[in-house]
């Protein structure tokens, strides 16, 4: 991977770490699924005004659209909302790594090496131990509906990677163009769910710590985050670009500290270790088993 490569990855590593803490400040200031159509609605305009969209069937910005934007920010917004401390959020997110290998091998035929397979070993028994000690500070509903999130994440970077049969393309106009699925299904779901009142009175009530988390989500964790990582999944496999993103917790859990106060207990200090170790399994212990097993196990 190329060093620049390897530095815009670690912006998007910052940007995506503080993305949480503006979460937390924007679901306290309206429901989280009108939350999600406000956020998307403020990417794609007027942004898609300056992009032509890329030659890719209708399909391709419809299933990114619903797993990586809907799907993964229903769910996230919702497990914020409910009370998951944004930090911790964070890091159970970043199991889509893992999901994103899974998902990998099941579908692209992406080969797993015995490092990468501890490594998954290793995060999942520190994804277990953080939900374990679920209670007042983490509720098992927004441990759940963070994981889910995860799940549906992994999802949209098979989506992203599947991509690269329509050749060469302009990866920040195809995330632009597919910021305009997500706000009509997020409407919906706020008026289902949240109710006409809740998305009334948000609106009437809307301040500025609202604006300010809505165009950093919007312009800053959307436009740039993943523009840049759809760019990297098209040019890289999933398998050397998703691990970037357990990093994102070293930011995330610092600005939950700093901004919120939050603490977390022994537990899940234990279980973040176990996710970090898996990260660095993950990209560094192929020389570890070479000498044991140089060959790749089936996916």
């Amino acid at each position: 991977m190329a060093l620049a490569d390897i530095a815009m990855l670690l912006v998007v590593v910052v940007v995506w770490g503080l993305n949480f803490a503006a979460i937390k400040v924007g679901v306290a200031g309206m429901p989280p699924l009108l939350l999600g159509a406000l956020r998307f609605a403020l990417a794609a305009f007027p942004a898609v005004l300056f992009f032509r969209r890329p030659a890719v069937p209708l399909r391709w910005f419809l299933l990114y659209g619903m797993t990586i934007s809907v799907g993964q920010f229903a769910f996230l917004f919702s497990a914020i909302y409910v009370g998951m401390p944004s930090g911790l959020a964070s890091l159970v997110l970043q199991s889509q790594a893992f999901f994103t290998m899974l998902f990998a091998a099941l579908w692209l035929q992406e080969r797993w090496q015995l490092h990468q397979l501890a490594g998954l070993v290793l995060a999942a028994c520190g994804l277990a131990l953080i939900g374990s000690a679920h209670g007042v500070q983490m509720p098992l509903a927004g441990f759940a509906l963070t994981v889910a999130a995860a799940s549906m994440w992994a999802a949209g970077n098979i989506v992203t990677r599947a991509l690269g049969r329509f050749g060469p393309m302009d990866q920040q106009a195809f995330v632009v163009w597919a910021c305009l699925v997500p706000p009509l299904p997020f409407l919906a779901l706020s008026y289902a769910i949240e109710g006409p009142q809740a998305m009334e009175a948000a609106l009437l009530n809307f301040h500025w710590p609202s604006l300010a988390a809505l165009a950093y989500l919007a312009w800053a964790a959307t436009l740039f985050g993943y523009g840049v990582w759809t760019r990297m999944l098209a040019r890289y496999p999933a398998n050397r670009v998703a691990p970037f993103s357990l990093l994102v917790p070293l930011v995330g859990l610092s600005s939950g500290w700093l901004v919120f106060g939050e603490a977390m207990q022994a537990v899940h200090f234990a279980g973040g270790a176990l996710l970090m170790a898996g990260l660095l399994l993950n990209v560094l212990g192929a020389p570890l088993f070479a000498r044991k097993r140089p060959s790749d196990l089936p996916g």
